[in-house]
């Protein structure tokens, strides 16, 4: 469905000087700028796919997104959609596409959601059949009909969302663009909201590529995820490659009877590994022991054997290394600089 082969933009900008002499001299200099946001990037996404794009703030997500949907021209490579270069048919190209910003609306501002429906509606050619079928199912999913008739200006931030991806979603698009889908909503219109999407996708097959910060959105909705970081991919697989991989960190955590006895209790000397492969803390009000350890290098029946011979436990919890952590850590530090 999409085919993005070796995509780089720059940003070319005048170069500027501090001050009044600074602000004369631009006038008179060619000196510019060349700021790269995305940097050599590949991938495929086949049809039916519901794909996380993510990245730190600046990373080029976005102006990826805009390559792909024909508001920006490379500088290189190429980029094919349904076998369509967005750049060079741009009107041709927006007949096969719904794109929702978390931070604007496509929506007229001042008139009935209703009303914006049906210029959307002349606006993509939608027949007077089509538009009734997908309005019915449109309202099922998404409850629009709760507000329908009420200006946009007048709807709640959840209330404009949903009605800004059922206005993406008129046209029955071959690919879903979100931008950041569910920011600032409260759980329940979240929840909601990702049930339409995965709703949507399960019986049209639409394609679907999500920018988002929220991890939750990641973990409920995507079965793939491509991360980028200063204009370059560096990460494009599963979610559970991604967690074996980076995720070697896991958390066990036993309630004992005598807390007492494991404050002076070494259990990386008992197991004959260094500390940083296994951290053990005492919480004394719970009693309980808490070990981080790697599991590429431990696993838990070793540690539960090291500790049982020292004090009894009454109680074990094992917690793996949440999404959120391992893709904090790669916006922090990377992946070595190296695509996974």
């Amino acid at each position: 469905m999409i085919e993005v082969n070796h995509i780089s933009k720059e940003f070319v900008s005048p170069k500027k000087y501090p001050g009044l002499k600074g602000a004369v001299r631009g006038l008179f200099s060619n000196e510019k700028i060349v700021k790269t946001a995305v940097d050599d990037i590949s991938f495929t996404i086949d049809k039916g796919e519901i794909v996380g794009y993510i990245g730190s703030n600046g990373a080029g997500k976005s102006t990826t997104i805009k390559m792909m949907t024909g508001i920006l021209n490379p500088t290189k490579g190429s980029c094919k959609v349904e076998g369509i270069d967005p750049s060079k048919n741009r009107r041709e190209n927006a007949q096969n596409i719904g794109v929702v910003f978390g931070q604007r609306t496509q929506l007229w501002w001042d008139l009935p959601l209703s009303e914006s429906f049906t210029i959307l509606k002349e606006i993509y050619n939608v027949s007077d059949q089509e538009f009734q079928s997908q309005m019915a199912f449109l309202n099922r999913v998404l409850a629009l009909q709760d507000f329908f008739d009420r200006p946009v200006r007048t709807l709640s931030l959840g209330q404009r969302m949903r009605a800004d991806l059922g206005a993406a979603l008129l046209h029955n698009p071959k690919v879903l663009y979100l931008d950041e889908p569910t920011i600032g909503l409260d759980l329940v219109v979240k929840d909601n909201i990702r049930e339409a999407i995965r709703e949507i996708n399960e019986k049209y097959q639409t394609t679907v590529i999500l920018t988002t910060h929220d991890i939750g959105d990641i973990e409920e909705l995507c079965s793939r995820i491509i991360i980028i970081d200063q204009g370059k991919k560096i990460y494009d697989g599963s979610l559970a490659r991604l967690k074996d991989t980076y995720g070697s960190r896991r958390t066990v955590s036993m309630e004992i009877k005598q807390p007492e006895k494991a404050k002076e209790f070494q259990l990386a000397r008992a197991l004959g590994v260094r500390e940083e492969d296994c951290t053990a803390t005492v919480d004394q009000e719970s009693g309980t022991l808490n070990v981080s350890f790697d599991r590429h290098k431990l696993q838990v029946p070793q540690i539960l054997g090291a500790v049982m011979e020292h004090m009894e436990i009454k109680d074990v919890r094992i917690q793996e290394t949440e999404l959120a952590q391992i893709v904090k850590e790669i916006y922090n530090h990377g992946m070595g600089g190296e695509e996974k």
